[in-house]
């Protein structure tokens, strides 16, 4: 709610509800433009986290009007099965910056893996 009084309506406000269904309830009340969980894998970015399941993920987009957001140690590997879930967006970091082959070539790839998630979808 003071994000949204100080920033205005016209900016991008989310909120990172890590493993609570009720938070995220809350940020969509206060004005939240999208809900972020997580983290779903061991990360490298933060030292404290809250694990979460990919089901809330599921939950978010069968109650909520809100995007979602899957946060937390995301690679390659194992994002298919947040998008499966019902993850709107992926918030990668380790994920793009380490890569074997680049960034930009990561980027590419997990272009393709969200594009043949809808495409399945």
């Amino acid at each position: 709610t003071e994000a949204r009084e100080l920033l205005g309506p016209d900016m991008i406000i989310g909120a990172t509800c890590k493993n609570s269904k009720h938070q995220a309830m809350i940020a969509g009340e206060a004005g939240a433009d999208y809900v972020a969980f997580g983290a779903f894998h061991p990360t490298q970015t933060k030292a404290d986290t809250t694990l979460a399941d990919p089901e809330i993920l599921t939950w978010c987009q069968m109650f909520l009007t809100l995007p979602c957001v899957a946060i937390g140690g995301i690679t390659l590997a194992n994002a298919a099965p947040l998008l499966a879930a019902g993850a709107d967006f992926l918030a990668v970091s380790s994920g793009v910056w380490d890569h074997p082959d680049g960034p930009a070539a990561a980027v590419a790839m997990f272009n393709r893996l969200i594009e043949e998630s809808m495409a399945t979808s």
